[in-house]
């Protein structure tokens, strides 16, 4: 059911934040060779481990594209001990990317309703096939038989994290890309995201990091932790490409106020070591790790800093598992967990 008579904001709808409790998740399967090349075996490996983490607390829905492809799921999550809580939908997609081509939802708090968000997607500024990945949304929707509204921006879930009391973390070299919404300013953008997410302050970082093809999403860079919480990734080799765009990131987090004026606490993570494929930089981060209920699952990337980033996310997760999976076979395809995950509000 569509509804685009009023905004979401308008009845009452707003955007809860990761940690707040999830009916489910919803991931669409790894499937295409040009994103994981000859690491797909080991990406899906990884995938249905991550399932069975998110599994435990919530139920999991995935999108695949044929029955070739749901037998291949189905024996991975046997082989993983996985027998509940995972629904498998015949939906085609042309990625598995379900962050930013899946629908964004909404809760009414007063009246316990859910509601998605569609919006249009055009696989980060038309780099890449789409058609499949741009009905997901509505599919998603439908699903659950949930009302449904249908915004005109070019726009992706990675590009945006909310605190659940008014505010919202994004990136100026995202959403304010030529390649998304030509014709709108950021005051038109920031009018879209309050109507549509219910938040009253917009905050903006710079830009994302080196090999980050979706042109800076947040999620490789700043997350909420909690209402008055950011961790942000830094580089402190004066020398990497990340340094100053990182920097200036920081130095932007340290002057912004939550909705009563009062200043974030602003934590740092380590960026890991340098990933290179084909002679580019990977977008390896670990900010990018998905919040669920039962545990907080953390990108890994096999060097000196895994540990550390580990016990940090801990201090703020202290009633969850906080659970480093491998990420570096990931990663080639431009993202990690909280890219492939989409949750669902309870």
């Amino acid at each position: 059911m569509s509804n685009n008579s009023k905004h979401p904001v308008q009845l009452g709808y707003t955007m809860p934040a990761e940690w707040e409790p999830h009916y489910g998740t919803w991931l669409s399967y790894p499937h295409a060779p040009e994103t994981f090349f000859d690491k797909l075996d080991s990406v899906r490996n990884t995938y249905c481990e991550m399932i069975k983490i998110i599994a435990e607390g919530e139920q999991v829905h995935v999108n695949v594209n044929d029955e070739e492809m749901k037998k291949d799921l189905e024996k991975r999550l046997a082989d993983n001990k996985v027998t509940k809580n995972v629904h498998i939908h015949l939906f085609p997609t042309d990625d598995a990317w379900c962050r930013d081509h899946g629908a964004i939802f909404v809760k009414n708090v007063e009246r316990g309703e859910l509601a998605a968000t569609v919006w249009k997607f055009n696989s980060w500024g038309e780099k890449y096939p789409y058609k499949k990945d741009a009905k997901i949304a509505k599919k998603m929707a439908d699903t659950f038989k949930l009302k449904s509204f249908d915004s005109k921006l070019v726009f992706e879930g990675g590009s945006i994290d909310v605190n659940g009391n008014g505010v919202l973390l994004t990136t100026e070299s995202c959403l304010l890309n030529p390649n998304r919404n030509m014709d709108l300013s950021r005051e038109d953008i920031e009018k879209v995201l309050q109507n549509y997410f219910g938040v009253k302050k917009v905050l903006w970082l710079g830009e994302g990091i080196e090999g980050d093809d979706t042109d800076g999403h947040i999620d490789d860079i700043s997350r909420f932790v909690n209402e008055n919480t950011i961790v942000t990734v830094i580089e402190k080799d004066e020398n990497d490409i990340n340094f100053e765009p990182l920097k200036d990131n920081l130095e932007r987090l340290i002057t912004y106020t939550d909705c009563e004026g009062k200043p974030f606490s602003i934590v740092t993570l380590p960026m890991p070591d340098s990933i290179i494929a084909d002679g580019k930089q990977m977008p390896a981060s670990y900010a990018n790790f998905y919040i669920a209920n039962a545990a907080v699952i953390v990108p890994m990337f096999d060097c000196k800093h895994d540990k550390t980033v580990l016990e940090i996310l801990r201090r703020y997760f202290p009633d969850r598992k906080v659970v480093g999976l491998p990420a570096s076979d990931v990663v080639l395809g431009f993202g990690a967990f909280h890219c492939l995950t989409q949750q669902i509000p309870k």
